[in-house]
């Protein structure tokens, strides 16, 4: 009988569990953001006559995009 001298046994490689955490964290986080713009922002074709679940809050609108700024009159904390 032939006795095999004690190897070392390599372990599987394991992820870190801060790192999973944090893919999981990130992704719920997405989730909530993606959820919060969705139902606050302008519907798409077909979406304009649905209602926002009780549970979304609602944001209030700001209009920032260059775009919508009217440039013809001065800012109102100009001198």
């Amino acid at each position: 009988m032939a006795v095999v001298p004690d190897a070392p046994i390599k372990e599987p490689f394991q992820f870190p569990l801060a790192f999973t955490l944090l893919y999981i964290f990130g992704f719920i986080a997405a989730v909530i953001g993606g959820t919060l713009a969705w139902y606050n922002s302008k519907r798409p074709p077909g979406w304009e006559g649905t209602d926002r679940p009780d549970f979304i809050p609602e944001l209030p609108n700001v209009d920032t995009s260059p775009s919508d700024v009217d440039t013809t009159k001065p800012p109102s904390d100009a001198l």
